[in-house]
């Protein structure tokens, strides 16, 4: 891709009403187009991100028996009834429609997929299967906030599981964290993710939130400091803390150190809270009518792209993992024509590396050129210039760490740069 066919541009100003480190940096670098309040749309550099964490999740739920399905957006309201959730769901957006008739635009979907299971949902033997998605969702936010990190429209993922008995959710639902702790791990926030402990409602004690440790986080989350010991990386949120009579759920321990934090992802128990009201039923061995327990997995993943972004930015700008960077490569010519030879190797060197970023923009300032580049901050950046060429090769410098080295032509795609 050629930088200078890039639609969207660069801006040095930090905008007035971005209220966030994520907003600022990815509307800056055009990622992001501000709609409204809590509303964004995802531009070509952003777009991309955005598709490399939904492969990522993709995967990982594709590994643990989810099968993927697209529900619609749209809800009637007798749906949202029959749970209660319609008069007691604060941030349900209800949408009038022609004559008497309203609709519920979905933050989740519990409500459409108990009544979709029904529909095929027979015997034990059709147990245990789950499902997912990955859709944009709608929250009524009172106060949108935190740019993608809080939203009233954003991308969400979210799986659903069925089985015949609590036993059979609990073996399923340690599968889903394991999928849940390498989704983390590929997104290169192992280190900052905590499993958080939180109330669990009727159903369970707990369910678990996962929780990314940033310095502008609008949680407040209490790490367990004998788990850290443990090399285990466990939380308890601020609705259940109680200072000094609170014990890590895991450890046993009550030394806890208090941390600010953004949610990414969560798990529950649902037990039969959705498929009782809309009478979903198997037949079990013994001919018995039985209701399913249900457990339900979601990861917010615009929300994820602001979390990484935040987790990883620097003064200069962002600074992607490479698993979901816009591109692998940014090649930077230092060339004053198309004729000269530092042109011609930046030409030869992109088809060595398809996923990548070529600034040709030979017209602008090399200063102006490099700060573009930190503030995409694509991993590894290649200057080509007639000094580097000189000396058989080109600089290479790495976003993440800084480091800048050079690198032989001849190695370059061998070396992995």
């Amino acid at each position: 891709m050629l930088q200078s066919q890039l639609f969207t541009k660069t801006s040095k100003d930090t905008h007035a009403d971005s209220d966030s480190i994520n907003a600022d940096l990815l509307t800056r670098g055009g990622f992001i187009g501000k709609t409204m309040a809590g509303v964004y749309s995802f531009l070509p550099l952003g777009y991309r991100v955005i598709r490399k964490i939904e492969q990522i999740v993709r995967e990982e739920m594709d590994g643990i028996g989810g099968q993927e399905i697209l529900m619609s957006a749209l809800a009637p309201k007798a749906l949202w009834e029959k749970t209660g959730r319609w008069e007691n769901m604060d941030v349900l957006f209800k949408v009038p429609a022609a004559g008497d008739q309203e609709y519920a635009l979905n933050p989740t979907h519990e409500e459409l997929v108990a009544p979709i299971a029904r529909t095929f949902l027979r015997s034990y033997r059709d147990l245990p299967f789950a499902c997912y998605q990955i859709q944009t969702k709608f929250r009524n936010e009172l106060r949108a906030k935190s740019g993608v990190l809080r939203g009233r429209e954003f991308i969400m993922k979210d799986l659903y599981s069925f089985h015949k008995d609590i036993a059979d959710l609990d073996r399923y639902y340690a599968i889903a964290q394991g999928a849940y702790d390498r989704i983390f791990a590929r997104l290169g926030l192992e280190d900052r993710t905590y499993l958080t402990y939180a109330s669990g409602g009727t159903f369970s004690q707990y369910s678990h939130e996962y929780q990314v440790v940033l310095s502008q986080g609008e949680d407040q989350i209490f790490v367990s400091i004998e788990a850290e010991k443990q090399g285990k990386r466990i939380a308890v949120n601020k609705e259940i803390f109680q200072e000094g009579k609170t014990v890590c759920p895991v450890t046993g321990g009550k030394e806890f150190r208090p941390e600010k934090a953004s949610e990414a992802g969560n798990i529950f128990k649902l037990g039969t809270r959705f498929s009782e009201p809309f009478e979903l039923q198997f037949t079990d061995e013994a001919g018995k009518l039985c209701t399913p327990v249900m457990g339900c997995y979601g990861i917010g993943i615009s929300r994820l792209m602001g979390v990484i972004a935040e987790a990883f930015a620097d003064d200069s700008g962002l600074r992607w993992p490479a698993a979901i960077a816009p591109y692998a490569v940014h090649i930077m010519p230092l060339a004053k024509s198309h004729d000269e030879e530092s042109w011609k190797a930046a030409e030869e060197i992109s088809k060595q590396f398809p996923d990548s970023l070529v600034d040709d923009r030979i017209d602008a300032s090399t200063g102006a050129r490099f700060a573009d580049s930190d503030l995409i901050g694509i991993p590894k950046r290649i200057v080509i210039s007639p000094k580097s060429l000189k000396a058989g090769g080109v600089e290479v410098k790495d976003r993440m760490t800084g480091d800048v080295n050079i690198v032989p032509l001849d190695t370059l795609k061998a070396e992995g740069v």
